[in-house]
């Protein structure tokens, strides 16, 4: 095993430890080396950033589901996929900090997500039957 190995702390000090193992702490490196470090405000930061990826795939999602449902293809929905997967190895990435935060964060950003995009809570169906047969109408 090398131990010269970028970003492993082996006691001769100057980099940081990389985790293995979930962590809790501002202390951490996500998407970008050095960052957020040592200060607050950049960590909630990346929380926030985190978050709002996570968030944006679901929409992203969403608007892929519907583009797929009008049997519409060509080259938009052809970017907006390739968009999402981006945004979503990027939520990946940042997961593989190993920080706790930023697992919560993800997991929380995707669940709201995907209840104001995904779930039918905020969808309006206007006379639409769904896959059961049952009509979902709200008065339009």
């Amino acid at each position: 095993m090398d131990h010269n190995m970028p970003g492993m702390d082996h006691g001769d000090g100057g980099h940081a430890m990389a985790h293995m193992t979930f962590f809790w702490g501002k202390n951490s490196e996500v998407l970008f080396s050095g960052w957020p470090g040592p200060h607050t405000g950049m960590y909630v930061l990346a929380l926030f950033l985190v978050f709002a990826l996570a968030f944006i795939v679901e929409l992203l999602s969403s608007y892929l589901q519907e583009a797929h449902e009008k049997a519409s293809c060509g080259l938009v929905p052809t970017l907006v996929h390739g968009l999402r997967v981006g945004l979503a190895y990027l939520v990946m990435l940042a997961l593989m900090s190993f920080n706790a935060g930023v697992f919560i964060v993800a997991v929380v950003g995707h669940s709201l997500g995907f209840f104001v995009f995904g779930s039918r809570v905020f969808k309006r169906f206007c006379g639409h039957s769904d896959t059961v047969g049952y009509v979902n109408r709200i008065d339009c």
